[in-house]
């Protein structure tokens, strides 16, 4: 059975006027809460701090390469309640506008003009691929390669959801002991970007001595140029619920919370439905599945985050130790997996863990690769782990101009130059060089881009998304991005590089989680890589 969990706040906003503060003070009457937690809780989410915000247009990089400050500019001057955000998990369809809590794909100038100042009216006149199993939806770009052999895909985008419970039967059978060696026969890493052993976390959770345990599915994809979570929940939910029903018997839950992202409004509605057969057919016994809508914040990504925001909370993450799989949700021992990451469990379970590892290039696995920016197919692409770039694009269709830099994790990983084009886009490889593979969101860039541009438009996306809990994060995005737009231009260079590099060191020593110590790396890569760029 499903129970959504969905906030009354939108609602309660709509009819105070979109006054955070009256609807605080309402909600503390009815429940007894104290106002300033509901007014603290309201105010940290972007989609509950500006309800009569009615449209947002994704300023991130792979956006802002396809126009998206024109649709901006069109937006405000028609008329419409419009403001800037970054990311809608739509790089490979850009320019992506936010419609209140729907995502539309490749808005253009026209498309704004079109709605005349109504928001509601607006819309994408982009024929794009529709989602197979939502005809109704034009979501995707590319999804390939094209000649892709099923057999050699942990995924398989272009097939069937399977809504047997076969895989979930076999689990069972085998028994936690059984799977847990599986598991690490297969060598899954984590694909939410940290790459840690899967096993050792199942385990970790198994073995404690608290009968009460949860499982809880991380669905809030945010990092710049990352939108791989998106198409499997659209195209393949039936492995992400099975992986999740298989998760919660092997490590004794009963429980199993989804966190969405606020703004994934259609791959809610394709994972509901795809729930309600399995419940409908009795497929997963007593497990209870529970959907919570995200509002709008990036930190949720951080495992701890996303644990707060799901208590009522601000979404700050937590101090570790001790780690979730010993003190999670509401206290209690808890198993959290990114989308990418429990989509592989079935494919597992039915194949074996052997299987798996052999499909990898240099780590083991495919992993979906997100591609976006200067390249003639971008889309979401199941590969071996450990393929390269020029092997990425030739399956995204080749470049579009000659390659310059690259973003080979996303927005975290910083920027790489085109003679580190043959490097193994791995866990291990990207680390050897100062970078990370994180979440795969690849990003390409020609040579008309300005790298001191394109690190601009990352700083600002840290600074706007960092939570504020802890002083090297808030106070050095804030100075990283100042220093850029001001003192590098006029401080002498040496000067300027020392003041970026202290900062970069104290952000990554003393920030709590991945954001702080993650942000500088745009800036402080695109230094070294491309000096030439900032010496204009």
């Amino acid at each position: 059975m499903t129970h959504p969990i969905r906030s009354s706040i939108p609602d309660e906003l709509q009819k105070a006027g979109g006054k955070l503060e009256g609807v605080a003070r309402e909600i503390a009457q009815r429940t007894g809460i104290p106002e300033a937690h509901i007014y603290g809780v309201g105010s940290f989410f972007h989609l509950l701090d500006r309800p009569h915000q009615k449209v947002r247009v994704c300023t991130g990089l792979s956006c802002r390469l396809a126009g998206a400050d024109e649709v901006l500019k069109a937006a405000s001057e028609a008329g419409l309640p419009v403001e800037s955000c970054s990311c809608l998990a739509g790089c490979d369809v850009p320019p992506a506008v936010l419609r209140e809590r729907r995502v539309l794909p490749a808005v253009q100038v026209e498309d704004v003009k079109r709605a005349g100042g109504d928001w509601q009216r607006l819309r994408s006149s982009s024929p794009l691929v529709a989602a197979p199993h939502r005809k109704d939806e034009h979501w995707s770009g590319s999804i390939g390669p094209e000649n892709a052999d099923p057999s050699q895909l942990v995924f398989d985008l272009r097939g069937k959801p399977n809504f047997t419970g076969e895989a979930y039967r076999k689990a069972a059978e085998m028994g936690p002991e059984a799977f847990f060696q599986q598991l690490e026969d297969s060598g899954l890493q984590g694909r939410g970007g940290a790459g840690f052993p899967a096993h050792i976390k199942w385990k970790g959770v198994f073995q404690q001595q608290e009968t009460t345990r949860y499982v809880v599915l991380n669905a809030d994809e945010g990092e710049p140029g990352t939108f791989k979570d998106r198409e499997v929940m659209l195209r393949r939910p039936d492995l992400v619920l099975e992986g999740l029903a298989i998760a919660a018997r092997m490590v004794g839950a009963k429980e199993v919370f989804l966190y969405l992202r606020g703004e994934f409004e259609v791959p809610w509605a394709t994972m509901e439905s795809a729930l309600r057969r399995f419940v409908d057919a009795g497929t997963f016994g007593d497990i209870q599945f529970h959907f919570h809508a995200g509002h709008g914040a990036y930190i949720c990504g951080e495992e701890t985050a996303l644990l707060e925001a799901l208590e009522g909370k601000r979404g700050m993450p937590r101090l570790k130790p001790p780690f979730p799989v010993e003190v999670g949700l509401w206290g209690k021992p808890t198993l959290i997996h990114n989308v990418e990451t429990i989509a592989c469990i079935p494919p597992i379970v039915q194949r074996g863990g052997s299987w798996f590892r052999e499909l990898g290039k240099t780590e083991p696995g495919t992993k979906l690769y997100c591609i976006s920016g200067h390249v003639q197919r971008p889309g979401t692409y199941e590969l071996p782990l450990g393929i390269d770039l020029d092997e990425l694009v030739e399956a995204a269709g080749g470049y579009l101009g000659t390659l310059k830099a690259f973003s080979p994790g996303g927005a975290s990983s910083g920027f790489l130059p085109a003679s580190e084009r043959n490097r193994p886009l791995s866990f291990q490889a990207l680390g050897e060089v100062g970078s990370m593979l994180g979440s795969a969101g690849v990003v390409v860039l020609n040579e008309t881009v300005d790298m001191k541009w394109a690190v601009m438009q990352q700083l600002e996306f840290f600074e706007a998304e960092s939570c504020g809990q802890c002083a090297p994060c808030r106070i050095g995005t804030y100075y990283l991005r100042d220093s850029l737009d001001k003192h590098m231009a006029s401080q002498p260079r040496t000067e300027s590089l020392r003041h970026v590099a202290d900062t970069a060191w104290q952000m990554n020593e003393g920030s709590i989680c991945g954001l702080g110590q993650a942000a500088p790396l745009p800036l402080t890569t695109a230094l070294r890589h491309f000096p030439e760029d900032f010496e204009r």
